[in-house]
């Protein structure tokens, strides 16, 4: 008689220099999603703390820092201010679809100029087309692709200026990776329109949350996930509120079997 789910096996990478701080070091424990109960492994990960890449679930365990903090959006509770209500108007014309997780050479497009535009020197300035078809099809979850398109014209689909890939999970949507339009001349603020969307999208759907990843304490390029009202961090303690002036709790380590089952 086999036992109806498998404890999973974690590893933990090997140090490497931090993206986010200079002159640190990351770390990441990490552990395989397959078979049949991966969405329920996918699940109870994601709860503390784990995001998801590929087949992989990992979450940072970096000695001596702990900078790294998981985020939510608590989606039924978010209430926009004037500058994302604004926002919000300004992109009220897109046409927002969910598509199967099915990689195209337009999203590849449109990630590369992202990227070239937003994070030139990062680790995925050199994927390629079959990089991101890994990234994007390569999923044991629910997972699908938000596009933002402008209006369509003549009956033909308008121009693709933003996409999220977004795994569905019990109690919330998990953005994976977004990437827009960063130069285009009218459409600024698209990053954050997405992250709003998916809020609309949570609340319509009866889910609680909406997974943001991590919030990198000290580092600019993270600091955009402070601004969505009410925000939950996860510390030693589980989900409580977020202040960003706090200094940030120690990490709660990989998780005990009583958390995944």
């Amino acid at each position: 008689m086999s036992a109806p789910f498998r404890f999973p096996r974690f590893f933990v990478t090997s140090p490497s220099p931090c993206p986010y701080l200079p002159g640190r070091q990351e770390r990441k424990v990490f552990t395989e999603l397959g078979g049949l109960h991966a969405t329920e492994l996918n699940d109870a990960l994601g709860r503390i703390g784990f995001r998801r890449s590929q087949s992989v679930a990992y979450r940072p365990s970096c000695a001596g820092c702990t900078a790294c903090v998981s985020v939510r959006i608590v989606a039924d509770r978010f209430v926009a201010n004037a500058t994302q209500r604004k926002l919000l108007r300004r992109h009220g014309d897109l046409e927002v679809s969910a598509c199967r997780a099915w990689a195209t050479d337009e999203q590849f497009q449109l990630l590369r100029r992202y990227l070239r535009s937003r994070h030139p020197g990062g680790g995925m300035a050199t994927m390629d087309e079959q990089d991101f078809a890994d990234m994007v099809e390569q999923s044991p979850v629910e997972s699908f692709m938000v596009e933002y398109r402008e209006p369509a014209v003549n009956g033909r689909p308008g121009k693709l200026v933003g996409a999220c890939i977004t795994d569905q999970q019990a109690d919330g949507l998990s953005m994976i990776y977004s990437f827009f339009d960063a130069d285009h001349p009218t459409r600024q603020g698209l990053g954050n329109f997405i992250i709003m969307d998916h809020i609309l999208r949570a609340t319509a759907a009866g889910l609680n949350y909406v997974y943001l990843g991590y919030w990198v304490r000290g580092s600019a390029r993270m600091a955009y996930k402070v601004r969505y009202k009410p925000l939950e961090a996860l510390g030693p303690n589980g989900w409580a509120p977020l202040d960003p002036d706090v200094p940030a709790p120690q990490r709660i380590h990989p998780p005990v079997l009583a958390e995944l089952v």
